[in-house]
């Protein structure tokens, strides 16, 4: 029987990772194609700076946070000041610690599916008098959708499973920030709840490899 103390961290979790997602989605299309369209001076090290949180440590990632964002940060500290709000170790950091991280992985994911779209048919649907907007909607999109699903849910899946950044970021607090990879931590260095560590572990487990499988699945569709 899972305790309503277990429901409230999966459900936690989960809308972290959703909304970070959610929030990923149009930045991580506009890198992507700007990745796999464009050809510009200084485009490697863009792309290394894009990739840039899947190379260094998450704990690092999340202090890099906090030195912008804290309360004390080059930009948190004008927030506080002049608005009242403070980001650091609330639920919108774990959003932001999410998000930061699965970035790179789900941009990484739709460059490839869009790179396997043919451009000759992009540019068949300009000359007919296509919009740009046209050509997404109706080339693009349907010929990359798959790829793009798959990057989406490997993302989701990547923003379940943040650890480092969250812990440095947003801290480990209950109903706030407390994801099921803190909770595990915190289970885990207190004798006898070793059980609630195992169950949060098997249903993370289960989440992030249905996630896994989907993702897998919609890329097998591509024609």
């Amino acid at each position: 029987m899972i305790d309503t103390a277990v429901w409230s961290i999966l459900w936690l979790s989960f809308r972290i990772a959703l909304i970070s997602t959610i929030l990923n989605i149009p930045a991580a299309l506009t890198v992507a194609w700007i990745l796999a369209r464009k050809e510009f001076r200084g485009k490697a090290l863009f792309d290394g700076i894009v990739n840039l949180p899947l190379v260094i440590p998450p704990v690092v990632t999340g202090y890099i946070l906090l030195m912008i964002f804290g309360r004390n940060g080059m930009l948190g500290s004008h927030l506080n000041t002049l608005l009242g709000i403070q980001v650091s170790f609330t639920t919108a950091a774990a959003v932001m610690a999410a998000m930061v991280v699965s970035f790179p992985l789900m941009a990484r994911s739709i460059r490839v599916a869009l790179e396997m779209a043919d451009p000759g048919l992009e540019q068949a649907a300009a000359t007919l008098g296509a919009s740009r907007l046209e050509v997404w909607r109706r080339v693009t999109l349907p010929l990359a959708f798959p790829g793009i699903a798959g990057g989406i849910a490997l993302g989701f899946a990547r923003a379940l499973g943040e650890f480092g950044a969250t812990m440095v970021f947003a801290g480990n607090i209950p109903d706030v920030s407390r994801t099921v990879p803190l909770a595990v931590h915190a289970l885990i260095q207190s004798p006898g709840r070793e059980k609630e560590a195992a169950l949060l572990v098997g249903l993370s487990v289960a989440v992030s490899l249905t996630a896994m499988l989907i993702s897998a699945k919609v890329q097998s569709d591509v024609p």
